[in-house]
């Protein structure tokens, strides 16, 4: 089964539509097709963005629901230790995260909409990747940086 790193927008875009292309990579989770990977601290960072004020107010789940969204999502995640670090590799020091959950865990893709952030560290690490839009017509879908390693 293929394993995957979310990025935080992937999950948020996930809980703001029944429609995107985010709920449907949840759904996959949900149902098995994929295993998602994960941190301590990115679950955190999930968990932190999803309760933000802006967010609750696009998404319309109250505390309660995204508790109970994030205690489920807790229990399909494959738990990732980070043995590693290369900081900073990354415009954005939240994307650190998911970059250091893809790698460590061995992820088969790491799933952003901010797939230029990620480009620049594949290539650093000598890692061949590919962006892949999952479906070419709709705008705003997530993208799949697929990993392999170059030793």
């Amino acid at each position: 089964m293929k394993s995957i790193v979310l990025d935080t927008s992937v999950v948020v875009a996930g809980l703001r539509t029944q429609l995107g292309a985010g709920n449907a990579i949840l759904r996959l989770v949900a149902t098995r097709r994929l295993v998602a990977l994960a941190t301590p601290p990115l679950f955190l960072e999930y968990e932190d963005v999803l309760k933000r004020s802006e967010h609750r107010l696009a998404h319309g789940l109250t505390l309660e629901a995204i508790e109970e969204f994030l205690a489920e999502f807790a229990a399909l995640i494959e738990p990732v230790e980070v043995h590693f670090q290369w900081r900073p590799q990354s415009r954005d020091p939240n994307d650190e995260m998911v970059l250091e959950a893809a790698i460590n865990g061995g992820a088969d893709a790491l799933v952003t909409f901010n797939v230029a952030d990620f480009a620049g560290p594949a290539e650093r690490f000598r890692h061949k990747h590919h962006a892949k839009h999952p479906n070419p017509t709709p705008r705003g879908a997530p993208f799949y940086i697929r990993l392999r390693y170059v030793v």
